[in-house]
Parts: C-alpha cells; sequence; structure tokens
C-alpha cells in the first residue's frame, strides 16, 4: 500500500538533504493515514466522528513522543541522526494543546516517517507503526 502512494522515491542521499520539516509533513500525512486505516480496518461499526477521535488518541504530539520514546533506542545511525534533525528544527509556531517537548519529539517522529515513507523502507515503517499500535497510548 506504501509504495503505490509515492510519485518519486527518494535516495538516501536525497531525503536527508531535505528540510526536516519537508520531511515532517510528508510524515505527518503518512502516519495519519496508516491510523485511520488502521482503526478503520478493526472497527468497521464505527461512526466517522469515533474513528477521528480514536485517530487523535494515536497522532496527537503527547502520543508520538512517547513513541518516539519507545523505539529510540532501536534507532539505526541514520535513523537517529533523522529523527534529531526534527526534533531540533526550529518549528514557527507550537500548537496551544501541546508541550513543547512533545512537540519536538513528535516532529522528529514524523520527520524519520516522511524519510523512511520517501525511501522506501517500508520493514522500518512496519516496525514503527506495529510499535505504535502496541503502545498503550491511555496510559502515556
Amino acid at each position: 500500500m506504501l509504495k503505490d502512494l509515492r510519485t518519486k522515491e527518494f535516495t538516501e542521499k536525497e531525503a536527508r538533504l531535505l528540510n526536516p520539516l519537508q520531511l515532517a509533513l510528508v510524515g505527518d500525512g503518512v502516519y495519519e493515514l496508516f491510523i485511520r486505516n488502521s482503526i478503520l480496518s478493526n472497527n468497521l461499526e464505527l461512526s466517522a466522528h469515533k474513528m477521528h477521535v480514536k485517530a487523535i488518541g494515536y497522532v496527537k504530539a503527547k502520543s508520538q513522543s512517547a513513541i518516539m520514546h519507545e523505539i529510540e533506542d532501536k534507532l539505526t545511525e541514520n535513523e537517529s541522526y533523522i529523527f534529531k534533525r526534527g526534533r531540533n528544527a526550529k518549528s514557527a509556531t507550537v500548537p496551544k494543546n501541546a508541550d513543547v517537548r512533545d512537540y519536538r519529539m513528535a516532529t522528529g517522529f514524523e520527520a524519520l516517517v516522511g524519510y523512511l515513507y520517501l525511501i522506501g523502507d517500508t520493514e522500518r515503517l512496519e516496525f514503527i507503526f506495529n510499535t505504535a499500535l502496541s503502545i498503550d497510548l491511555q496510559q502515556k
């Protein structure tokens, strides 16, 4: 599914040269699509509103930060570099409902997801997405 959506597969070098906020923008969309698809696949009876509310539990900054804390020590050196570039990127704004530290961790998470998606590393994306689904985010 993921490979079918890309219009261009970037080399690792090309993707590393992108602005980390560009990677995060792509990663945000990819992760959101994955979560929505997963929720729909496992909860066909849910209304669109209830699906949306459930998705928010996974895509909010606090949850993405919790996921990142869970996988950070399992990243390759290259993945850690991408994550840190995203985490340290200077964003013009921080949402009112997000802690600054969580927001930065979430931006790093999204940059990593965007990077892996653009280079076509579906194996690592599946690892990250499966980890995200396995974490009890209600406790975070």
